[in-house]
């Protein structure tokens, strides 16, 4: 790819998103014109696999009800989880939990900025963690999710198949504002829910491409419905068995239990 490939594709990128950029809630800087990185991290979980929309006004919610490291890390788990109810993959809610203990016990309460650092916190793999870096402290990191998948294999890789994300990473090294990544990065994320919207799932063609598995009926169904309902109140297996009613309850609980998001005692079953 020749120099003025990628400067057409910056061109273009840098159009779509002077006229369609999105206005949202963590992308909005503390009037200090610093952005926090605490805030951030919280709707970087919650957009692993969750769509914005869904996204806004339970960010919103759990930043009102914990506005920072401190806050969170205090806070009871099952608490979190109540506030985080509705989002899904649950497990997010307690690593957000679990990381905002660890950040005030062995970093003083301060977000980390090296991308080692931030990947030693749960939840938090080499993609989110390079996501936090640019948009909490605007460092040029690589970090390759579905929309930037989208955008580069729609102008580098059109007429491929099987694309992997190192060929992908090299074109980002070519193509990625070392000035402004957080505003780049910022514009990928526009213009590539614009292109998904357009043109469909570009991501089939990315060798990392997964198709995820049909929510109704599956298990993690299941284990929303059991923490829906100990949202309310401690139930008994029969109770949870009265309200759900399907033979793989007592795998969807044993998981639950296993990874602590809910936990077993006095014959019932209690939240966090």
């Amino acid at each position: 790819m020749s120099n003025k490939g990628y400067d057409q594709f910056s061109q273009t990128l840098w159009a779509y998103y002077d006229e369609h950029g999105r206005d949202l809630p963590w992308r909005a800087s503390e009037p200090s014109g610093k952005f926090d990185p605490y805030k951030i991290f919280v709707s970087e979980l919650m957009l692993q696999q969750t769509q914005v929309a869904r996204v806004i006004p339970k960010y919103q919610e759990f930043i009102a009800r914990f506005p920072d490291v401190r806050s969170l890390a205090m806070a009871n788990l099952e608490d979190v989880l109540k506030l985080w109810s509705g989002l899904g993959y649950n497990r997010r809610a307690k690593f957000l939990h679990s990381a905002s203990k660890m950040v005030l016990e062995h970093f003083g309460g301060i977000l980390p900025e090296t991308i080692d650092d931030l990947m030693k916190l749960p939840g938090v793999g080499k993609n989110t963690a390079g996501a936090i870096a640019a948009y909490a402290f605007n460092q040029p990191a690589l970090f390759i999710e579905t929309n930037v998948r989208t955008v580069l294999i729609h102008h580098f890789f059109a007429d491929d198949s099987n694309v992997p994300d190192k060929e992908i990473s090299e074109v980002m090294e070519h193509v990625i504002d070392k000035e402004n990544p957080r505003e780049f990065y910022w514009a990928l994320m526009d213009y590539g829910t614009n292109l998904k919207a357009t043109l469909g799932n570009l991501n089939v063609k990315s060798k990392h491409y997964v198709k995820q598995s049909k929510f109704e009926g599956s298990l993690r169904q299941i284990r929303g419905q059991i923490l829906k309902c100990l949202s309310g109140e401690p139930h008994t297996f029969a109770q949870l068995m009265n309200e759900i009613g399907d033979t793989r309850l007592h795998q969807a609980l044993d998981d639950l239990v296993r990874e602590s998001l809910i936990s077993f005692r006095e014959e019932t079953y209690h939240l966090g």
